[in-house]
């Protein structure tokens, strides 16, 4: 259940990608609250700005204008490198490309947040090896991720994102590798770990299967939040 306090505020955010003739406008004024202890789900058709509107709002990319706030703080007023730190700290992601290094170990994958933090190695490898056998893996810790498949490597891009217990999770398209019932596993795995009175959680999807994991539903089309319907999470 959501609590009355934001974590992430969206003020009439416009976003641009290209130059010249081939300038396209991506967002378009967006307007948007996520609340403490949300889990609120971004639903619409492809190319209509969802994977955009996440990443500006996890500082993963600027936006061109309006006002964003995360944790009261506001991106536009952060340097590149406080940004970095800021998300580092507080923002895990959920890539829908995975983006998993291939030369190391799975664990070490998951890992490799907490060392950015500077967390020492045996205590990141073992809140690694916690977070995957919580989604499902910990019997592939050693592994590498060319020897797991795509759903796999998905759970493994997942853990990740939680390992380091950030206070917003951003995720693109979390379940669409999985099985429905390695879906609803994930789907519990990430509100338990990522929603509290001080955190939130924002998810891309087009998985109508976990929609009953939403405490809202925000539809968006064109660049633009057209309709944000509340949702009773029914897990």
């Amino acid at each position: 259940m959501a609590s009355n306090g934001t974590a992430v505020s969206l003020r009439g955010v416009t976003k641009f990608y290209g130059t010249g003739t081939a300038r396209v406008q991506a967002l378009r004024g967006v307007d948007l609250e996520v609340r403490l202890g949300e889990l609120l789900m971004l639903v619409g058709p492809s190319g209509c700005g969802k994977t955009t509107l996440i990443s500006v709002a996890a500082a993963i990319l600027d936006h061109d204008d309006g006002e964003i706030v995360v944790f009261d703080r506001s991106l536009k007023a952060m340097s590149a490198a406080e940004k970095t730190r800021f998300r580092g700290a507080n923002i895990g992601f959920v890539f829908q490309a995975y983006n998993l290094i291939p030369t190391i170990s799975v664990a070490e994958n998951v890992a490799i947040p907490m060392l950015i933090l500077g967390r020492r190695r045996a205590e990141a490898l073992a809140r690694a090896e916690e977070i995957l056998a919580a989604v499902g893996l910990g019997d592939k810790l050693q592994a590498y991720p060319s020897e797991l498949s795509g759903g796999q490597q998905q759970r493994v891009a997942i853990a990740r994102a939680l390992v380091n217990n950030p206070r917003l999770i951003v995720c693109d398209e979390p379940t669409s590798a999985l099985d429905a019932e390695t879906g609803r596993l994930v789907m519990e795995v990430l509100r338990k770990n990522a929603l509290s009175e001080d955190r939130a959680l924002i998810i891309v999807t087009h998985d109508n299967r976990v929609f009953n994991f939403a405490d809202r539903i925000a539809r968006m089309d064109d660049g633009r939040i057209i309709l944000v319907e509340p949702q009773v999470a029914t897990f």
